[in-house]
């Protein structure tokens, strides 16, 4: 076995490998960045090491930087763990040259299978099903164009580096290529290295079902299943499970047969995800393969009992692998949420912040960056954590994990909980009907007005007397008005006036007892049961569960995962805030598109800069019609949030 591991990562995936390595006693280093210096993954280790400033290229892709911290502190081994350089042959190939295990494929593999032409090729070569598309990949839009044009639109471009859909465009006209291809080579130049672009046909619709496989040095080739990750939103999974629903047992066999024959023939070693796509006729075709442990790969453990962390490890040390494929068996189903600081509402725009406090679930798996609090850089993807349930069957896991994210609580970050919690009970999610364009489809339940009415009723609960240790009312001052009346238990105690979703909502409050509010919001009744403790207030509305808190600012109250202000006047909306003739950014990131110039008459609703962030282009657009004045910002540069970007002068014209 393994005697020390340099985790060369950060967040929930460092916190994982650091579980395992603590139960089979190897002993871990951990690295983090200026951002992450005080981050719950570096406890434990028996050593730290700082690689940086807070960007990632400064720190975590520091790949001489990793090396030297793994020989300065002894490691024999390095974990990549995912993203950052888990799947960059340059990384695997200075882990080896340094005399140092890589936790994963090598250099070699990590290459062939990483440029999706060379995957494509191998793979058909092997007689897995791949679909339609270029032959070659490049950066030309004529040889794009004439490859769409022998493919048939709709196509979809994908860079051949890179993963997690991070650049794919779907065209379905040849007049919106040329834009098409120009944004998805600069996002692959940005964000892999690389802007060639393969076209491969587009299917509408389809499910994403992957297989885990697993290799070792003897030569030994295993599956563990398959998941569904169908649900995803940019090309990004957010719901995993395993196995996939209602698969025909034929599909299945081979599918899980492919995936192993694919492994096979290029000899895989350690562990590696087959990805495939399954049309209306359950004609399944390779997607990519990824090189190293996925996210999602706690529901595999889930139904088959496999550490694949330990199997990682044991695999690199050299050893045959544990089980052999007869012995691996799937008990059970497994589902999986990932739990994001961002905004639904906003097209899922990251809003990274500080987590001032968080009460996760009992009765699931959780895998988090932090426990109690913790911050959520705009440097990093704003994944904090994963909720993973397990059940006998599909249903009992589906209910499982919706009552979980009910009982979730996260003070001071906007999160995906809420809508998370309406897509797990939408009724195709229930009949398990998936494909990857369900969540471009799905309306939550609850809209911004419907979840302010709410809000309202939880803040007016929170003006009870009776509470014992309760603080003073949130309400008076700015927030709002309170107006009391008498305080018998079975009188009106009054009412409270608080702004929201631009209106002003009234609260009345009709009945009290023990812990128990009942009362009017706008004509609407609701029934609420409350509780204090250590400044958290959590309760149920309905049958919907809420928590509120105070703030330096005011107060801030999370009903079923849907997080309100209530001391905010107005939502702040759309992809830039102007004051006045400033254009400002509404989050940070790195400036990566400037079709603007001073001088340039622009109109309402043109694009001025376009800032990318945790994976996300923002594109930022021009409030009104009217002349750039000054631009504030570079090709490549960092703003922060609230800078202004352009100032914008009206048009003498106009």
């Amino acid at each position: 076995m393994l005697k020390r591991v340099l985790i060369a990562n950060r967040g929930e995936i460092a916190r994982r490998i650091a579980r395992t390595c603590r139960r089979l006693d190897v002993e871990y280093v951990a690295v983090h960045s200026d951002a992450d210096r005080s981050a719950a993954h570096l406890e434990g280790a028996v050593d730290t090491v700082r690689l940086g400033p807070g960007p990632a290229a400064d720190s975590y892709l520091r790949i001489e930087a990793l090396v030297d911290a793994a020989l300065r502190t002894g490691c024999d081994s390095v974990h990549p763990g995912y993203g950052f350089l888990s799947e960059s042959p340059a990384f695997a190939a200075a882990v080896a040259g340094a005399g140092l295990v890589l936790i994963g494929p090598d250099a070699r593999m990590i290459a062939a299978m990483g440029d999706k032409a060379t995957a494509r090729e191998l793979m058909a070569a092997a007689g897995v099903p791949v679909l339609p598309g270029s032959e070659h990949a490049t950066e030309s839009p004529e040889q794009l164009a004439a490859d769409a044009g022998r493919i048939g639109y709709p196509v979809i471009l994908k860079p051949v580096a890179g993963g997690g859909g991070k650049g794919m465009q779907v065209v379905d006209h040849p007049d919106r290529l040329a834009e098409a291809v120009a944004a998805a080579v600069r996002l692959g130049r940005s964000s892999f290295g690389d802007g060639r672009l393969l076209a491969e046909r587009y299917v509408p619709r389809p499910r994403h079902i992957e297989v885990q496989v697993f290799g070792d040095t003897h030569g030994s080739v295993v599956h563990l299943f398959e998941r569904e990750c169908s649900l995803q939103r940019r090309h990004q999974k957010i719901v995993e499970e395993a196995p996939a629903a209602g698969l025909p047992a034929g599909v299945r066999a081979a599918m899980l047969d492919a995936a192993v024959r694919g492994a096979g023939a290029l000899g895989y070693v350690n562990a590696g995800t087959f990805e495939f796509i399954l049309d209306a006729d359950d004609r399944f075709y390779f997607l990519e393969a990824n090189t190293r442990l996925q996210v999602e790969h706690p529901v595999t453990e889930e139904i088959t009992g496999v550490d694949l962390v330990e199997w990682q490890l044991r695999v690199a040390a050299g050893e045959r692998l544990p089980l052999a494929q007869h012995e691996i068996t799937a008990t059970g189903h497994a589902i999986e949420c990932r739990v994001y600081a961002e905004d639904p509402d906003e097209a899922f725009r990251p809003a990274p912040g500080r987590a001032e406090r968080v009460e996760w679930p009992a009765g699931v798996r959780v895998e988090a960056a932090f426990d109690r609090a913790g911050e959520v850089s705009a440097f990093y993807d704003p994944m904090i954590a994963k909720l993973v349930a397990h059940g006998p069957d599909r249903v009992a896991a589906l209910r499982t994990l919706t009552d979980a994210l009910r009982a979730t609580a996260v003070v001071g970050l906007t999160t995906n909980l809420g809508f998370l919690g309406d897509l797990l009970r939408d009724r195709r999610v229930v009949a398990g009907r998936l494909d990857t364009h369900l969540v471009d489809g799905f309306v939550a339940e609850a809209g911004r007005v419907e979840r302010a009415w709410r809000a309202a009723a939880c803040g007016a609960a929170m003006e009870v007397p009776a509470l014992p240790g309760g603080p003073a009312s949130p309400w008076h001052g700015t927030a709002g008005a309170l107006d009391r009346g008498a305080l018998d238990p079975v009188a009106p105690l009054g009412r409270v006036v608080t702004r929201d979703a631009g209106r002003e909502w009234e609260a009345r409050l009709t009945e009290v007892g023990p812990g128990r509010v009942r009362g009017t919001v706008d004509g609407r009744s609701f029934e609420l049961t409350v509780a204090h403790r250590d400044g958290l207030y959590r309760g149920t509305l309905g049958d919907r569960a809420w928590s509120g808190v105070r703030t330096p600012t005011g107060f801030e109250i999370t009903v079923d995962g849907y997080r309100t202000a209530l001391d905010v006047p107005t939502f702040a909306r759309g992809d830039a805030d102007a004051v006045g003739n400033e254009v400002r950014s509404t989050m940070p990131g790195v400036v990566v598109g400037l079709p603007c110039a001073v001088g340039d008459r622009v109109e309402e609703g043109a694009v001025l800069v376009v800032v990318e962030a945790m994976k996300m282009e923002n594109r930022i657009l021009a409030p009104f019609s009217g002349v750039v004045a000054e631009v504030r910002c570079t090709l490549n540069g960092l703003v922060a949030a609230d800078r202004t970007l352009v100032v914008l002068a009206e048009d003498a014209q106009d």
